[in-house]
């Protein structure tokens, strides 16, 4: 292996520990390099405004007005899709949601669907629907078809594979990507065409297609879709049956407020001015596009979270990521440590919201409160008080006497005292004295059970053999 290169992909027969290590480190330098590029382009484009607050103030507005507007607009929403041709079902959660798109898909007699990157579709578990109905769900989006062949989950909301470097996906693509041969290089070129071509088959094949969508309009029963690699435009306009899953929350009242979020959410997302593509359609056009349009309305816990007066404003989450790009603590763990389909800020507010805090208690506290996020967010959401106001519900939602209450209050006892603290750190340091010589100063990477749960998606540093206050000491001792 050459000096500087990727042992990972030099054949040599590499520790697990290792492995796993350097797999971290490269999702640590991934995540900094590239939330640090998309900051800096968003920063330039929304500089470029000079009322980009009174967009903020305005995407805020709109959304809360959908959300105490929510049933009517609904209503309204149904009536104009169903004129245009379209076909509106409703859904209160992801099981009757997933049978819904299951049956609408068998009655075609596919066999195999393309689909557009949607987010939603994840939260209910879509794919795993189809798939256990003998259906095969296709991801057109290049990062999300990376992650579906590697049987792997997104790491982030905007790019889902940024855990992955170009070898990886070199290797993913040869071993599970067919028509793809050992000729297949690592150049991002030849990874590029290698995925083009394989979608193609696919596009030109399909009878069905299955979509999210950014926005529906409540006046016009418009569904929106903004992507920047033309694949979702593929999939709206060739297959002969749409499908398209959208949560109840994505309403906008008119087609006017799109004008808002079509310039909050590129410039927050990816830091461009305006999206690459960006596909509208309404119902159905004789002869023009797909013929059989239905749209899945769904609930899925939203209607619990609209409920909340202070947790429901994660409903104006329009999903472009800016939050995640600006956490300190998203940048060290990356995605999956939050064990959500919404990662970072908005996951950790969104997700015990939808699914309830008890099966999510610790996501509120998966945070600095530092208050970036909200700095950025487009439409203004208050994550850090919608953190703090789930903090306590979490709290509230605990049962009795538990192993962690326990641990935690030794930890209070242990650190109310100075002194006290001093002795349990020098205990801590001599304890572990062996251990930290059998890893030769690196960390612990899996413990076991109960702890196994902390280092599923995280390493558990070990005390060091001198606290920082016994080296002050002895500093001072020898000055």
């Amino acid at each position: 292996m050459r000096p500087g290169g990727d042992p990972l992909a030099s054949g040599v027969p590499f520790p697990e520990a290792a492995r796993a290590a350097l797999t971290r480190a490269q999702l640590r330098r991934n995540l900094h390099r590239a939330t640090r590029t998309i900051r800096g382009k968003r920063g330039r484009v929304v500089a470029e405004l000079p009322d980009w607050e009174e967009l903020r103030a305005a995407g805020s507005a709109i959304k809360s007005h959908v959300l105490a507007h929510l049933p009517e607009l609904l209503l309204r929403f149904e009536e104009a899709a169903t004129a245009a041709g379209a076909r509106v079902h409703w859904a209160r959660d992801a099981a009757e949601a997933c049978r819904i798109v299951v049956g609408l898909v068998r009655e075609t007699g596919a066999r195999e669907v393309v689909k557009v990157k949607s987010m939603l579709t994840q939260e209910i578990g879509l794919n795993e629907a189809l798939a256990g109905a003998g259906i095969t769900p296709i991801e057109t989006d290049l990062a999300e078809l990376i992650v579906q062949l590697a049987g792997d989950s997104p790491s982030h909301i905007l790019v889902p594979a940024i855990h992955y470097n170009r070898r990886e996906i070199r290797d993913i693509f040869r071993e599970r990507m067919p028509g793809t041969g050992p000729e297949l290089t690592d150049d991002p070129r030849a990874l590029c065409e290698a995925a083009r071509r394989y979608l193609r088959e696919r596009f030109l094949s399909a009878k069905v297609a299955i979509s999210g969508a950014n926005f529906a309009v409540a006046e016009t029963g418009t569904l929106v879709v903004l992507e920047s690699e033309g694949n979702g435009r593929m999939c709206l306009t060739l297959p002969e049956t749409l499908i398209s899953v959208v949560g109840i929350e994505k309403l906008v009242p008119t087609f006017q407020d799109l004008e808002v979020f079509l310039q909050l959410l590129p410039r927050s997302s990816t830091g461009e001015r305006m999206n690459p593509y960006t596909s509208l359609w309404t119902g159905v056009t004789p002869g023009d596009g797909p013929q059989n349009v239905h749209i899945v309305l769904v609930d899925n816990g939203r209607t619990a979270a609209l409920a909340d007066p202070v947790g429901r404003q994660a409903l104006h989450c329009i999903r472009c990521s800016a939050c995640l790009n600006v956490c300190p603590v998203y940048e060290r763990v990356g995605g999956h440590a939050y064990g959500s389909v919404y990662p970072g800020p908005i996951g950790a507010i969104l997700s015990p919201q939808l699914t309830g805090v008890a099966a999510n208690r610790t996501l509120p506290f998966a945070s600095t409160l530092c208050g970036a996020c909200y700095d950025v967010c487009p439409v203004r959401i208050d994550i850090p008080g919608v953190l703090v106001h789930l903090r306590r519900a979490a709290v509230a939602a605990r049962p009795g006497p538990s192993a962690e209450r326990t641990a935690m209050r030794a930890a209070a006892w242990a650190m109310g005292g100075g002194r006290r603290f001093g002795r349990v750190l020098r205990l801590a340091g001599r304890l572990t004295a062996p251990l930290r010589w059998a890893l030769r100063g690196r960390r612990v990477r899996r413990l076991p059970w109960p702890l196994s749960a902390w280092t599923a998606a995280r390493d558990a540093p070990l005390p060091p053999g001198e606290s920082f206050r016994d080296w002050w000491a002895r500093t001072r001792e020898e000055a």
